[in-house]
């Protein structure tokens, strides 16, 4: 997600997914960006119901279904076989 102060730009969130990525995150596939982010709040810090309002909700659902989705089978998506070999070689080194 991405929120501005000027008019609408998906070039960070583009660039927050490649590091995601990048980083063995899992990145969703929906994204959202809330231009001139300013005018949608209220004195009190709530987001007014707008258009930006739902898609950052929507997001929000997204990101929880991934995440339920995914939880317990997170030791599945980071292992690694040339981690593994890695591990191994260096055990081995440490019993000489």
């Amino acid at each position: 997600m991405q929120v501005t102060g000027g008019s609408q730009s998906f070039n960070v969130v583009n660039n927050l997914r490649v590091l995601g990525r990048w980083m063995r995150m899992i990145t969703i596939p929906n994204q959202s960006s809330v231009a001139k982010a300013y005018n949608e709040f209220t004195d009190e810090g709530f987001m007014k119901p707008s258009s930006y309002r739902n898609r950052v909700v929507d997001v929000m659902e997204e990101l929880m279904r991934f995440t339920y989705l995914t939880r317990e089978h997170s030791t599945l998506l980071v292992d690694r076989y040339s981690e593994r070999l890695d591990a191994r070689s260096k055990a081995f080194e440490n019993l000489k």
